[in-house]
This record gives structure tokens, C-alpha cells and sequence, in this order.
């Protein structure tokens, strides 16, 4: 008798044991499929895709607008990497590269690009190769105009084995055969951007427009045109000390802003930077403080920004951290980011004489 209720007790143990398990894997997979789900939904539907954007975009400045190029000492090099909402699965990840060469004698700049942006699961990326030329003009002794173009090819594509279909959860495979996949493509356009710029020893202020052919990014062979993006900067640097003397060392400000627009949405980053060599450090905030984006809150508050660095004759190095202050949460991770500027002039026998004023750093 005892050796019976001991054997259903097992049974009934057991039983309720494997209903567990079951449960376990159906909430997994139906936590799966709703991933997979958004994953697709977001690789099929036609999408107002933004650009991405850098914190320090003072140490891309060839990224900000064209007009920049060869507005450094002779030979500039920028690395650029951004890390967004490390928390969340697969977060977004942002490198960018860029040299420019002032040719004085020419009173041009040329430039390359080199930018790269993926995200997701399905390694959503975004590879973009471009030339840069800008032409400056001396106005007077104290103020330089720079015009510039940006001529890039443009790479787009989905890794769709990173991806987690409904048929895999429920023939337990891994591989899909759901047909959408095979209408997702790689995309290819060329791309054309253009900028202007005015600056002085302690001030500028410039305007750049991206994607004016507003080239077609659609992923499925339909119309999905990437919309032209406006970019409006400024700022001036201020130093904090003005007397009879000249030091080496002078603590300076620099407040500046940028304001984007490119589609429904919109953005404001406000904030200052503080320099004493070899330190800098800022604050800024990103949103728009004055105003709601059109069907969208998403930039009504955005993030507060921290930022450090290490700035010396020819090279610079910074770091800088968003807190997320959006409905998104810091529990993403914010984002991290950091940039290495190298502005350097080649040695020569003669000293090479400077024909157009340098552009003041942010």
C-alpha cells in the first residue's frame, strides 16, 4: 500500500514537473516569436529612416557638414565609435574614419569618409564610402567662407540568418523558409550632400543639407526615399582671461549648438564645452526643449550628455556618455562614445606660411 501512494506521488511529481517545463518553453517561445515579429515587421514595412548621429560631433566635422574639409592645420585624421543602448539585445553600433588635407595653395580641401552603422538582430547596416571638396574664401582679414560637396556611395543590408522566424519556433529548425525573406535586397544608391560655412578666430557658424537627391532605400524593391536632412551649427569660443599679458594656458568656453531636421522629426543639442589645456569637459542636452515633433514625442527630451577630454597640440582624444532621459529610460545604457582627432603639419624646410585663418576649435 505504502510502495502504491509512493509511486503516485512520484507520478503526480513528474507530471506537474514536465507541465512546468512545457510552460517554460511555450512563455519562451511566445517571448521569441514577439521579438521576431517586431524584427520583421521592422525589415518589411517601409520605414522613415533617420541618420545616425555623434555627441561630439565637433570631432567629426567632416560628418557635420562638407564645408569643414581641409579647415585643419594640413593633415587631419578623426576616428569616431559610438555604442547606443548597450543594455537592449543587440545594440547600436557607429564607426566613423575621415581625412582631409588643406591645400593652401589651391584655397581648397579634399577629403574621404568612411562611415558604417548597424543595428538589430538582423545586423541592419549602413556602409558609406564618400569624396569631399570645399573651396574657402578669404572675405577679409577676419572672416572665412567655405563652401563644400560630399559625393558617397551608399551600402544597406539585412543579415536575415540573424533572425528568429515563426516557422523555426514551431518545426523547432534553424532554418526559415518563410518566402518574405527572399523579397528583402541589398541596396546601392549614390548620394549627394552639400554645406557652407563662416568662421572667424572665435566664431562660426554653418548650414549643411544631406541626401538632396533624396535617394531610394527601400529594402523590398518599392519607394522608400531617404529624406533630406538640414543641419544649422554654431558657436563661439570665449576666453576666460584678458589682460595685459599673454599666456601659454588660457581657459576658455565654448558654447555651441546644432539643430537637424530631416523628415517629421527634428533636434535640438545644446550645451558647452570648457577647455583648459590639456582638460575639456561639457554639457549638453539633446531634444527640443519648445516644441513636439510632428505624430511623434521621441525628441521632446532625449538625453543630457557628459563629456571629457584630453585635448594637446596635434592630437585629441575625448569621451562622452548619454544619459537617457526619454520615455526609452537609462535602463537601455545610454550611450557611450569616444573620438581621436590627429591635426597635424607636415615638417618642411620652410616654414609654411598660413593663408586663411584657422577655424577656432569647439
Amino acid at each position: 500500500m505504502k510502495n502504491q501512494e509512493f509511486l503516485n506521488t512520484q507520478e503526480l511529481v513528474i507530471k506537474n514537473l514536465n507541465r512546468r517545463r512545457k510552460l517554460d518553453i511555450l512563455i519562451r517561445k511566445i517571448g521569441i516569436l514577439l521579438m521576431t515579429g517586431m524584427l520583421v515587421a521592422f525589415a518589411s514595412i517601409e520605414v522613415k529612416a533617420q541618420d545616425f548621429q555623434f555627441s561630439q560631433y565637433y570631432a567629426s566635422p567632416l560628418y557635420l557638414n562638407p564645408a569643414f574639409t581641409g579647415t585643419g592645420k594640413m593633415h587631419r585624421l578623426n576616428i569616431n565609435g559610438r555604442l547606443q543602448w548597450p543594455n537592449l539585445p543587440k545594440a547600436y553600433r557607429t564607426m566613423a574614419v575621415s581625412y582631409d588635407y588643406n591645400l593652401e595653395s589651391l584655397s581648397s580641401g579634399f577629403g574621404l569618409l568612411l562611415t558604417n552603422d548597424v543595428a538589430g538582430s538582423g545586423n541592419l547596416g549602413n556602409t558609406n564610402v564618400g569624396f569631399l571638396y570645399s573651396y574657402k574664401a578669404q572675405i577679409n582679414k577676419k572672416l572665412v567662407i567655405s563652401a563644400g560637396t560630399h559625393f558617397a556611395y551608399n551600402f544597406t543590408g539585412l543579415n536575415s540568418s540573424g533572425l528568429t522566424l515563426g516557422d523555426q519556433l514551431a518545426d523547432d529548425r534553424s532554418v526559415s523558409f518563410d518566402g518574405e525573406l527572399s523579397n528583402v535586397q541589398k541596396v546601392r544608391y549614390f548620394d549627394f550632400s552639400s554645406g557652407i560655412l563662416a568662421y572667424t578666430k572665435m566664431f562660426w557658424a554653418g548650414v549643411a543639407f544631406h541626401h538632396i537627391t533624396e535617394p531610394n532605400q527601400s529594402l523590398i524593391g518599392d519607394t522608400n526615399p531617404l529624406d533630406m536632412k538640414v543641419s544649422v551649427h554654431g558657436g563661439i569660443r570665449i576666453p576666460l582671461y584678458r589682460g595685459p599679458k599673454e599666456f601659454d594656458n588660457i581657459s576658455s568656453i565654448a558654447p555651441s549648438f546644432i539643430y537637424k531636421q530631416q523628415g517629421e522629426f527634428n533636434q535640438l543639442d545644446l550645451g558647452i564645452n570648457w577647455h583648459y589645456n590639456p582638460i575639456s569637459a561639457g554639457v549638453w542636452y539633446r531634444g527640443v526643449p519648445f516644441g513636439k515633433a510632428e505624430n511623434s514625442n521621441i525628441y521632446d527630451r532625449d538625453a543630457l550628455i557628459f563629456m571629457f577630454g584630453l585635448k594637446f597640440p596635434d592630437f585629441e582624444v575625448g569621451y562622452s556618455y548619454d544619459f537617457t532621459i526619454s520615455d526609452i529610460g537609462d535602463a537601455s545604457g545610454g550611450a557611450h562614445e569616444i573620438s581621436i582627432v590627429y591635426d597635424f603639419v607636415a615638417k618642411f624646410k620652410k616654414k609654411r606660411k598660413e593663408r586663411f585663418l584657422p577655424c577656432p576649435s569647439f
